[in-house]
Parts: structure tokens; C-alpha cells; sequence
């Protein structure tokens, strides 16, 4: 496994060994050892699988108590995954990092407690597979709207359309309007 830091101290992009044969292919994509080994202290409570058609964008989520760590990966598909820095102590608040994470390149990204988090299909349909540091508590959930010009996230929109947007994300709030981590 390589761990590859982002632009956002505690994002990590994680590349797994792939064995490749004419029978398919194996890898680990998660190992304690390793992500401790990598400064991702996490201890996972909860698994979760997304489907989402293309044009879908789901985000920018957390939980302002209860909040959650993710390891992202995508099994089906292709997506642009993005998380957003809302530690107001840090020097990196309110800027974004994004990654393609597809069943291709199977890489994965961990977006520690403190980030929103969000991403975005780009093709016909992706199931993403993840795993949460704490479980899902919809009344500390908040939504940070997805194209925020404070915030300036870059979406690979298809056509330069619009996302299909659920009611919850189209009520998202500013960065400066939006609870945030002390």
C-alpha cells in the first residue's frame, strides 16, 4: 500500500497492492497495521454502500457532533470524491481536495473527522463501499452547499450540467453560514 498525502493535512489518497492474474485480481484494502503505520488511527464501527447514477452528487456531509472519519472506495464506477477542511484552527480551512477514485484504479481516500465530504458520479452508475468512524446520527448531520464560491471546488460536471441534487443538498449551507469545527 502506498499512502499518498493531499494538499489538506490528515486527507490521505491510498494506492493498494493489486495481484493480477488471468483469474482476476486481489488486494488488501485495509489493513490496522499499515494505516497505523500511515498516522490513520481509526477504529471503524460502521460499513456503509452507496449506488448512485450518473449526474449524482451527494454531499457536502458531516456531522458537527458524533463527527466521522471515512475511507472512501469505489467498486462499480467512477467518482470524484471531495473533501472539504472545516477545522477552524487550521491553516487549511475552508480549502478542498479531490480525487478520482474508480473500480479501475481502486484507490481509496481517507477523509479524517473535522472535513465535509462529498462526491460526484462520472459514470453511468458507481457503488461506493465505505467505512465510518462513528455511526450515523441524522440530527448532527449538516450539509455544506456543493458549489459554494467561498469554498471553489472544481466539479467535473458532465456537459457542464447541473448535478442531481437530493432536497437535503440543494438546502446546503455557506461556508460562512455553515456550522463548523472549533
Amino acid at each position: 500500500m502506498q499512502f499518498i498525502s493531499t494538499e489538506l493535512p490528515g486527507v490521505i489518497l491510498i494506492q493498494p497492492k493489486i495481484f493480477t492474474d488471468e483469474r482476476g485480481f486481489f488486494l488488501e484494502s485495509y489493513r490496522e497495521d499499515r494505516f497505523s503505520g500511515a498516522g490513520i488511527q481509526a477504529n471503524f464501527v460502521q460499513d456503509n454502500h452507496s449506488v448512485s447514477a450518473k449526474g449524482v452528487l451527494r454531499g457536502l456531509h458531516y456531522q458537527i457532533r458524533q463527527p466521522q472519519g471515512k475511507l472512501m472506495r469505489v467498486v462499480v464506477g467512477e467518482v470524484f470524491d471531495v473533501a472539504v477542511d472545516l477545522r477552524r484552527g487550521s491553516r487549511t480551512f475552508g480549502n478542498w481536495v479531490g480525487a478520482i477514485l474508480s473500480a479501475g484504479n481502486k484507490n481509496e481516500l481517507w477523509v479524517p473527522p473535522g472535513f465535509a465530504h462529498g462526491f460526484y458520479v462520472t459514470s453511468e452508475k458507481a457503488e461506493i463501499l465505505y467505512k465510518a468512524t462513528d455511526y450515523y446520527a441524522p440530527q448532527w448531520e449538516r450539509c455544506l452547499l456543493w458549489n459554494d464560491p467561498a469554498i471553489g471546488i472544481d466539479w467535473p460536471l458532465i456537459n457542464g450540467g447541473l448535478p442531481i441534487l437530493s432536497d437535503k443538498d440543494v438546502k446546503g449551507l455557506s461556508l460562512s453560514a455553515a456550522e463548523t469545527y472549533d
